[in-house]
């Protein structure tokens, strides 16, 4: 008999706690429950949930603290799940470690997809580096990561270094965003001023002109406005 995977619920608000343990249970993973930031701490460490589904506005300390606690010890990827959508918290979230970003209210299509993004996500990281180094397709896109080649369809694609280098850095973690600053730091290191995204935004400019059919309407990577980028799943 197949083990669901586990699904750690970190919410105090009862209802959508409910609602979110109903939905997990009806598409075949086992949620867990904890109300508060300390109990949750406990839950993650005895049960070692395959994913944590988090809220920021704990009764006893906030999410962002629970979120930089749990990132000491667990690689487990963390989901938040929260009412506040600001893009500032959304930075924040995400550079502290978080895997994705979800802003209540969501529909349930979105959260099981973006939870199935993730644990595919976890699952690559802990694959052998054979099996992570060999590329990532997705569509008539190819990324070949031994040969640092990009191709659509038959038709091979001439990327800058740095061109290259986001898109790679995308593709090893596709379905989660990269901030701005996350790519600044890898591409141009870690005094890039990540404030000043402009180079960025001229390099993911010339990206989607080589790559997408309509560069107003990208296919392959996405952007999480005021955020970062993410490269789409075919599932997404």
């Amino acid at each position: 008999m197949a083990v669901n995977e586990k699904i750690l619920i970190i919410e105090d608000e009862e209802a959508i706690a409910r609602v979110l343990s109903t939905i997990l249970a009806a598409n075949d993973y086992a949620p867990l429950l904890a109300r508060t930031g300390q109990q949750a701490l406990l839950m993650a460490a005895s049960h070692q949930p395959d994913a944590i589904l988090l809220d920021l506005g704990l009764p006893d300390m906030d999410g962002m603290e629970v979120l930089k606690k749990l990132r000491e010890w667990c690689s487990r990827p963390v989901l938040i799940v929260s009412a506040r959508g600001r893009e500032k918290e959304k930075v924040e979230a995400l550079d502290l470690g978080a895997d994705d970003y979800i802003t209540k209210p969501f529909g349930t299509s979105e959260l099981l997809a973006r939870i199935r993004a993730a644990l595919r996500n976890s699952r690559r990281t802990g694959e052998t580096a054979d099996t992570v180094a060999g590329g990532y397709r997705v569509g008539e896109l190819f990324i070949d990561f031994i040969g640092h080649q990009v191709s659509l369809g038959a038709k091979n694609v001439h990327l800058t270094q740095n061109e290259y280098r986001i898109v790679e850095l995308l593709a090893r973690q596709p379905g989660r965003v990269l901030t701005y600053d996350q790519l600044m730091r890898e591409v141009w290191g870690p005094y890039a001023a990540a404030e000043d995204n402009k180079i960025l935004r001229v390099n993911m400019a010339n990206i989607r002109r080589k790559l997408e059919e309509n560069p107003a309407e990208p296919r392959y990577i996405q952007t999480e406005m005021g955020v970062g980028y993410r490269m789409t799943e075919e599932e997404l």
